[in-house]
């Protein structure tokens, strides 16, 4: 049932990229950083869920497993921050440069997240954890990197203030 879940985030999220790509990014780019918080508040209630489990005391992972999902969730989101790119369009606003790699991108990283859960499926809620950790920081990482390079864009795309 989870994976079912997952999978269709997943596809949701995918959809949603690929259709957005028309537009120009609205808002000052919160848009790019709103999933962040989203997935903080998310990845909060689960763990406030492990911690509750009756008869199973809740502990973190070991160091170096924490310390191996942390350096995955890094490069995964290094990896798709280089896959992101913005241009400024004859109209003036910004628009997400369009990648024909992404999708492949993306795909193979959930692949390779969905393989490590299920070859540490033994376990329990630990990998819970790890894949939780290689999530939210590839999102974080993508996103406030991607945010960071549509502020740049957007400071440069200014008119010049008359004096």
């Amino acid at each position: 049932m989870i994976m079912v879940i997952v999978l269709v985030i997943i596809g949701l999220a995918l959809y949603f990229k690929m259709k957005g790509r028309k537009g120009p990014i609205k808002g000052g780019g919160f848009g790019i950083i709103s999933p962040v918080l989203l997935i903080l508040v998310m990845f909060s209630f689960s763990i406030s869920q492990l911690l509750h489990i009756p008869g199973d005391p809740f502990h973190l992972p070991a160091s170096w497993e924490m310390l191996i999902a942390g350096l995955l969730g890094t490069l995964f989101g290094a990896i798709m921050l280089t896959q992101t790119s913005y241009e400024i369009r004859e109209d003036g606003l910004i628009y997400s440069k369009p990648n024909k790699t992404f999708k492949y991108v993306i795909i193979a990283i959930i692949v390779i997240r969905i393989a490590l859960s299920q070859y540490f499926k033994s376990m329990d809620y630990i990998v819970t954890v790890l894949t939780m950790t290689i999530a939210f920081l590839y999102i974080c990482v993508w996103r406030i990197g991607s945010y960071i390079k549509f502020r740049k864009l957007h400071a440069g795309n200014r008119p010049a203030e008359t004096r």
